[in-house]
Order: structure tokens, then C-alpha cells, then sequence
């Protein structure tokens, strides 16, 4: 028996369209989201009250699903901070920096190790963590400011973050919205992660290389306080001996963490549970030893700046995140059961629907999904609007039959690397900062190699979907 669409399915679909436009136009979605869970609590329920208190549920069920993501990040970026203020950083990486002699390596010295750091420590602390101490030795050997700005905010933001194998952030909430276990996103996703980062950090290194011998670079410094003379200002005493001896400590930890999710088979937020606990630990015991009889008080602040930044970042995402959960299971949850008999979902009834009366195939699923992703990312976010390219990859494999993890991951690549910091001037602040060159230059510069990388990645996703 064909399942008939309802107004609950039309109002839905209505919604991700206007989302979708709002993205396009730069605005905020929040508003849009809000509205769209009441029309669909109001249609549900037939009831003033029980819309409204949805609204205030959906938010709750978005916020139980993201808590596990939002505290490791809020947790990697407090242990961050002491680290930072300590100079552990500066030793940590200090021993790399003896390779590289010229400029090409810096670059992709630079790049791979701001890679690793990002899968665990995400890149925005990362870029704090590494870029006042590899920045002066790229400097040195040739590479212009913006070059290393490139190179940090291509393998960082772009590589590192669109896979983020460790910490899980992204795939999770694609993941989610498409109704996919978390590990076949992830697994899906290598492929598309090798080819984007592979081509794009090609095509951006031939670039800067053609332009700097034709005389074309402009380097896009900037006057002010960079964030490397920032953190240089803040350091805490701290003996050298000890800087040493926990600069080994803490990469064995986390290394030992890796170790243990494959010996223990932990995926998904048992990894992340490991990481965060880990985590936790170094920054307690570092913030002791630093700062000793105020280190009771100290772990306290330092805990209150990682959840401040974590809430910041995911503060536009609640919002989106409910709306589209209701796509899936959370309708049921929240609304009871007001679909139709036979229904999978109002996405999965949206797909079967389509497969019905409009011919699609793998590459319009794969234009289409890095076009919404890369749509998704235009508020600068990356995160903010994953969840709907999620949903809408749901509901092309489901009318193609085949696919739903590739185009889950195509779709979140797209949208990490337009928002996530490596288009958007805005989400490039903190690598541009630590470089002292100018986010409008930097995201000038990435705009080209990252259009290619999406380009390649999107044919190549038509042939494994």
C-alpha cells in the first residue's frame, strides 16, 4: 500500500526550503527552526500548549544527544588553555620543528602536524596551541605568514575537522540526522576526507608557489596584537624540568587512548569517553602543579572558559539540530504518534515519495548534497547546519536505495570546509589572528583550491555511492 503524505510532511519539507534560503541570504536560522518545530507540534497535537511545550522538549532531546560532544570539546579546550599558559605546547612541538629547513616543508610540516593536533584537540585550540611556536620557524625558513595561515587552516579546519575521527563532534550529528550509526559515517567519510584534503592542499601549495615566483603574493599581514604575542604574555612559571617531563606524558596519554580504542574496540561516545576522561586528568593534574595552593580554584576557572567556548559554538546549533531531529524518531518521542500508519518517518516518507515521481540518480544525490552542505556552511558555523545535510542525505538514499552513508559524509565535508573556517572570514579568525594576516585574505586565497577539492570530491562520490 503507497503511503500517502500528510500536511505534516509538506510542512516539513516547507521548512527545510526557507532554512535553506535564510542560509543562502547569511541570516540566522534559529528563528526559522523555532517556528518550524511549533507548525509541526500544532499539526501534531492540535493543541496551543502541547506546541509550545515542544518547542522547550525538542531543545532538551537535541541537547541530550549533543551533551557527550559539546563536554569533550568545552573539556579539550580547558585543557588547552593551561597547556598554552605553561609553554607545555612549546615543548611539546619543539622537536618537530628541526625538520622543517625550507619553505615547502614548513608548509606541509606545518599542515600535518596542525592535522594530528586538530583530531585531538579540535582546531581552534589547536591553532593556539601549535601556531605561536611553528609560526616564528616557518617565518624563518621562508614561508610568508599567510602561507602558514593556509596551511594550518586547510589540515585543521578543513582535513581534520571534517573527518574529526577522535573527538566525533561532526559525524555524530550528521549521523544522527540521517539515522546512521556513527561509525559508518565516519568510515564512509575516509575516502571523500583523502581525496578533498589531498587536491585542495595540492592545488593551494601550486598556487602559492606559481604566485610567490610571479611576484603576485600578497601576504595580508595585518597591525595588532597577534594571538602568539597573546599567550606569550600569559605564561605561568612553571620548572623546565617538569614542562619536559609532562610534554612526554601528555602525547603517551592520548596515544595510549588510541591504542585502547582499537585493543577495546571503543567506538562512538565510549571513544569519546576516553579522550575526555584523559583529558580531565591531564588538566588537573598540570593546573596543580602550576598553579599549587590556587589550583583548586584554578581547575574551576579553567573548566568554566572550556564550557563557555563549547556552549558558544553549539549555542546555534541546539536549535537547528531539533528541528531536524524531528525528521526521525524525536517526532514520535515528542508528538506521539501522529503519522500515518506504515510511516518510517516523515524523511524516509519524503524519500520514498520522491523516488516515486522524480528520477534521480548518484550524481544528482552527490550535487546535491555538496551543494547543501556547502550552503549549510555559509553562516560561517560548519556545524550549525550539518544536521540538515544529514536529513536530506537520509532522504536521497532512500529514494535512489543506496548511498545514505557516502552522501552523509559528502555532505558534512562540504559543509565543514565552507563554514568551518577555511571560506568564511569570520570562522578564519583564529588562524588569521595567530598569523597576524587578514581573515578576508586568507579566506581569498583558500577559495580556489577548496572549490577544486569539492569539485573532485563530489565526481568521485558519484562513483562509490
Amino acid at each position: 500500500m503507497e503511503l500517502h503524505l500528510v500536511p505534516l510532511h509538506w510542512v516539513y519539507l516547507a521548512f527545510i526550503v526557507l532554512i535553506l534560503g535564510v542560509l543562502i541570504k547569511r541570516r540566522d536560522t534559529t528563528l526559522v527552526c523555532v517556528v518550524g518545530i511549533f507548525a509541526l507540534g500544532l499539526i501534531a497535537t492540535d493543541s496551543l500548549s502541547g506546541s509550545v511545550s515542544g518547542i522547550f522538549n525538542s531543545f532538551i532531546y537535541a541537547t541530550q544527544q549533543l551533551i557527550g560532544t559539546i563536554f569533550i570539546i568545552s573539556i579539550i579546550v580547558a585543557m588547552s588553555r593551561i597547556l598554552i599558559r605553561t609553554g607545555i605546547n612549546e615543548i611539546m612541538v619543539e622537536p618537530l620543528t628541526r625538520f622543517m629547513r625550507t619553505p615547502a616543508l614548513a608548509f606541509w610540516g606545518i599542515g600535518l602536524i596542525m592535522m594530528v593536533t586538530s583530531w585531538f584537540f579540535w582546531p581552534s585550540p589547536g591553532v593556539a596551541l601549535i601556531g605561536a611556536v611553528l609560526l616564528p620557524v616557518a617565518v624563518r625558513v621562508g614561508l610568508p605568514a599567510l602561507g602558514a595561515a593556509m596551511a594550518m587552516n586547510l589540515f585543521g579546519h578543513g582535513i581534520a575537522l571534517s573527518g574529526d575521527y577522535i573527538i566525533q563532534g561532526a559525524p555524530k550529528l550528521t549521523a544522527d540526522a540521517a539515522g546512521l550509526p556513527v561509525t559508518s559515517v565516519m568510515e564512509a567519510s575516509i575516502p571523500l576526507v583523502i581525496v578533498m584534503g589531498v587536491v585542495t592542499t595540492a592545488a593551494a601549495f601550486w598556487m602559492m608557489r606559481r604566485d610567490i615566483a610571479k611576484g603576485k603574493w600578497r601576504d595580508g599581514l595585518v597591525e595588532g596584537k597577534t594571538l602568539a604575542a597573546s599567550a606569550a604574555e600569559e605564561k605561568i612559571p612553571l620548572p623546565t624540568r617538569w614542562k619536559q617531563t609532562l610534554a612526554v606524558l601528555i602525547p603517551l596519554l592520548f596515544v595510549l587512548d588510541v591504542v585502547g580504542m582499537f585493543a577495546l574496540d571503543l567506538q562512538g561516545g565510549d571513544a569519546t569517553a576516553l579522550v575526555g576522561g584523559t583529558a580531565i586528568f591531564i588538566l588537573l593534574l598540570v593546573t596543580m602543579l602550576a598553579h599549587r595552593n590556587k589550583g583548586l580554584e584554578q581547575t574551576t576557572e579553567y573548566l568554566i572558559e572550556g564550557f563557555q567556548f563549547g556552549f558558544k559554538v553549539f549555542g546555534p546549533v541546539i536549535p537547528i539540530a531539533a528541528f531536524f531531529y524531528l525528521g526521525d524518531s524525536a517526532f514520535t518521542t515528542l508528538f506521539g504518534n501522529a503519522l500515518p500508519e506504515g510511516s518510517q518517518g516523515i524523511v524516509n516518507d519524503l524519500g520514498v515519495a520522491l523516488a516515486n515521481h522524480v528520477p534521480l540518480n548518484q550524481a544528482v544525490a552527490s550535487v546535491t548534497l555538496t551543494v547543501t552542505g556547502a550552503i549549510t556552511g555559509l553562516d560561517g558555523s560548519g556545524f550549525s547546519g550539518i544536521s540538515l545535510a544529514g536529513s536530506i542525505a537520509h532522504l536521497f538514499a532512500s529514494a535512489i536505495g543506496s548511498g545514505a552513508a557516502t552522501l552523509t559524509a559528502l555532505g558534512q565535508i562540504a559543509a565543514i570546509w565552507v563554514g568551518g573556517g577555511t571560506l568564511i572570514p569570520w570562522a578564519l579568525i583564529p588562524a588569521a589572528a595567530i598569523c597576524g594576516v587578514s581573515p578576508f585574505e586568507l579566506a581569498r586565497r583558500n577559495l580556489k583550491p577548496v572549490l577544486i577539492g569539492l569539485a573532485v570530491t563530489t565526481v568521485f562520490a558519484m562513483f562509490i555511492v
